[in-house]
């Protein structure tokens, strides 16, 4: 594997920090961050170009829990921190981890203009569609009709897709993980570093205390075939404990087809291409909902785009030099004169 980092010969148990973990017995954030350690690794980064931001929310404890650099910043506004020190070392892998509240809530209007400027960061959204640290509200992604703390009726709101969202604002790299697959967490982890630019990996994750199975008919060993479709760029998009589903188009929308009835041959199954820079397949796959399609798993969309933190250092490049001193600069263009 590619090794980013140069010099470092690290395994994912050096990422670890002497700080005791302190998520509930049986959360999904203990997979998540087993994974992103062995990213690391497998990338070859060193602590000391790595960094770890956080808003608040269990989530954002990560960065007490890596050995890596790390800012626990509040609540919504992780975001713009991260952008912050991307901008001011653009040298460092910058990682944010957030909950689908503090992304989606008070930190909705950072989320989608970091994604529209393409800053070359990565964004790990934990969608536990509850508000865990908190003690059980619901959430921006939590399902219309559920009961909560703050909804003892049932919410009477339609929640966020993220996968839309991002795409809608401009994602060009988003993926897709259930914090049940570590392996598959991982591989997506390394794709998302070694994407130039804002990725976006929305993990389905358990809070075992107040949403306790939210994904289980996603995620669990009986029905996962059938409700997962594991995406590889390049690859027949093909799911199902016998592996003889797949997708095509029919007119301008999905289908579930199976392969060997009513003519249907793999060949007519469609290939996944995360590349193309056309986004309207990219976002039906992120739409897709069961319990009629399976939830698209795996890397969506890889697009290269210019990034947000190049694009200014090098208009900085182009600008130094235009002026002998400030005076100058403050004298030119349009100016006035007051008296």
């Amino acid at each position: 594997m590619e090794n980013l980092g140069g010099t470092c010969a690290l395994v994912a148990k050096d990422f670890e920090s002497d700080q005791a973990i302190k998520w509930c017995p049986g959360c999904g954030d203990y997979v998540i961050i087993k994974a992103v350690q062995k990213a690391l690794a497998d990338l070859g980064l060193s602590k000391e170009e790595t960094v770890f931001v956080a808003g608040i929310g269990c989530s954002s404890r990560f960065p007490y829990y890596m050995d890596t650099y790390g800012f626990h910043t509040i609540h919504g506004r992780g975001a713009a921190v991260a952008t912050g020190v991307k901008i001011a070392n653009p040298k460092l892998s910058v990682w944010l981890a957030s909950g689908d509240g503090d992304s989606m809530a008070i930190g909705g209007n950072h989320f989608i203009h970091s994604i529209r400027r393409n800053v070359d960061m990565n964004v790990i959204l934990f969608n536990n569609e509850i508000y865990g640290l908190t003690k059980g509200q619901y959430s921006p992604t939590s399902k219309r009709g559920i009961v909560t703390k703050s909804s003892p009726h049932g919410t009477i709101e339609d929640p966020f897709s993220p996968g839309e969202l991002a795409l809608g604002s401009g994602s060009n790299f988003f993926a897709r993980v259930p914090d049940s697959n570590i392996k598959l967490l991982t591989e997506v982890f390394v794709a998302s570093e070694k994407h130039r630019g804002l990725s976006l990996v929305e993990v389905l994750q358990n809070c075992v205390i107040f949403n306790d199975k939210v994904h289980e008919h996603i995620t669990s060993k009986e029905t996962r075939d059938d409700n997962q479709l594991i995406l590889q760029h390049g690859e027949a998009m093909i799911f199902g404990k016998e592996k003889n589903k797949g997708l095509v188009l029919d007119g301008l929308s999905l289908k579930v087809v199976t392969i060997g009835e009513n003519g249907v041959s793999e060949s007519d199954i469609l290939v996944h291409d995360a590349t193309t820079e056309n986004k309207t397949l990219h976002i039906m796959l992120a739409s897709m909902k069961g319990p009629d399609f399976p939830i698209a798993m795996g890397v969506i969309r890889n697009v290269a785009a210019p990034t947000y933190d190049n694009s200014l250092h090098e208009q900085i490049k182009s600008q130094a030099g235009k002026f002998s001193s400030l005076d100058e600069m403050f004298m030119s263009g349009n100016v006035f004169e007051v008296k």
